[in-house]
């Protein structure tokens, strides 16, 4: 089993020329440039819960990953203030330590999804469970684009989960083979150093580490 390393395809001609006419905001038809040769930008969101049809995004953070090294001096790193006042539940305080006057100053939702574009350009995302995160953002992006997130994927946990298969002995190289992919599971396997958790950036910066790992032990 071998998992590709972009889940999303890059933009063909006639594609991206489809999308840059449905455009809503022309200052942002960057996304669909060409991504600039061996740079990503990991990242991860913190909510207020985990409907990505009723909750919203309370911090953001991103961090871009040049060839094997992760740029932590750039890095995106924002609070948000939630729309219609939604209050946070006790659970959600409890894992990432926001409360509702720690956003009270933080940046309108479309304006710190604004300001990410600007920051991620036509990078290709890193992410861990990516796909919640996406969900979370195009609630946003979709009236600023008049689409979702056009850049490629990178699914951290399925490059783990390639990585961990193909060291499996042969009779249990199987589908749905039971491979743990906690982030703790991953973080201590791959022998990285971890930050506090539940933090946007600093995940995002343990995510780009995992990532770089995960290439290396892949040979790309």
């Amino acid at each position: 089993m071998t998992t590709a390393l972009f889940t999303l395809p890059v933009f063909s001609r006639m594609r991206r020329a489809w999308k840059l006419r449905r455009l809503k905001d022309p200052t942002l038809a960057f996304v669909f440039d060409a991504p600039p040769a061996d740079e990503w930008v990991s990242l991860d969101c913190e909510t207020t819960g985990l409907n990505t049809r009723s909750d919203q995004i309370i911090s953001i953070g991103a961090v871009r990953i040049v060839g094997q090294r992760v740029m932590t001096s750039q890095r995106f790193d924002v609070r948000v203030r939630p729309e219609n006042g939604q209050s946070f539940s006790a659970d959600s305080v409890r894992i990432h330590r926001l409360r509702e006057q720690d956003v009270a100053d933080g940046l309108p939702p479309a304006e710190a999804v604004r300001q990410l574009l600007l920051f991620i350009g036509s990078r290709p995302l890193v992410g861990y469970y990516l796909e919640f995160d996406v969900a979370m953002l195009n609630r946003v992006a979709r009236p600023l684009l008049g689409f979702g997130l056009p850049q490629p994927r990178i699914e951290v946990s399925a490059l783990y989960y390639d990585y961990r298969f193909r060291q499996l002995p042969p009779y249990q190289q199987h589908d749905n083979a039971d491979i743990d992919l906690r982030f703790d599971t991953l973080m201590d396997d791959l022998a990285l150093p971890r930050r506090e958790a539940h933090d946007a950036l600093n995940d995002a910066v343990m995510t780009a580490l995992a990532f770089i790992k995960l290439r290396h032990l892949r040979g790309d």
